[in-house]
């Protein structure tokens, strides 16, 4: 499983949606899409300021992430920013991997 962190805004219409189905309501909505996806939420938390709702997902893979994204969206009641996440272990793995790369305006001889 793949871990996601997703934001959220509502528009106008989406406050008035969320204040008819309440906070659980929402929850309970999330829950079942993101099930059928073959996932689970591991938080979720109502917010102000940027993000109105803040999201911790685990997902089989991308493409379900993407389709819960897309299905979210797609009314225009909310608006997401859908974030891989990795763990430590993970970032240690991609620390270790060797990396040939030139700098925009390096000299082949001058590799950092």
């Amino acid at each position: 499983m793949q871990r996601f962190l997703v934001e959220a805004s509502y528009t106008s219409e989406g406050v008035k949606g969320l204040m008819k189905d309440g906070g659980s309501g929402r929850r309970a909505a999330v829950e079942a899409a993101v099930k059928g996806l073959g996932g689970k939420v591991e938080a979720m938390y109502f917010a102000f300021g940027a993000s109105d709702v803040v999201v911790i997902l685990d997902m089989p893979d991308n493409v379900a992430a993407v389709a819960l994204a897309m299905a979210v969206n797609a009314p225009g009641t909310v608006r997401t920013r859908t974030t891989p996440l990795l763990t430590p272990e993970e970032m240690d793995q991609a620390a270790k991997k060797s990396v040939s790369y030139l700098a925009p305006g390096e000299a082949a001889g001058r590799r950092r």
